[in-house]
């Protein structure tokens, strides 16, 4: 198991039974880089492989 596995799975326990949207998404994303400017590279690539999860070109 990850360190991060803690958080993902608080985040499951918490918030699991609500559905958002990917604009809410989007906005929680800027708001905790703003927070956050060193987590800058890391939600870029999160963000980045969320919107190319069906590209079929990609092997990554």
């Amino acid at each position: 198991m990850y360190f991060t596995d803690r958080g993902i799975e608080e985040l499951a326990q918490r918030r699991g039974g609500e559905e958002v949207t990917l604009d809410w998404l989007a906005d929680q994303l800027r708001t905790f880089v703003d927070l956050n400017p060193d987590f800058e590279v890391p939600v870029e690539r999160l963000a980045t492989w969320l919107a190319r999860l069906d590209d079929e070109d990609d092997d990554a």
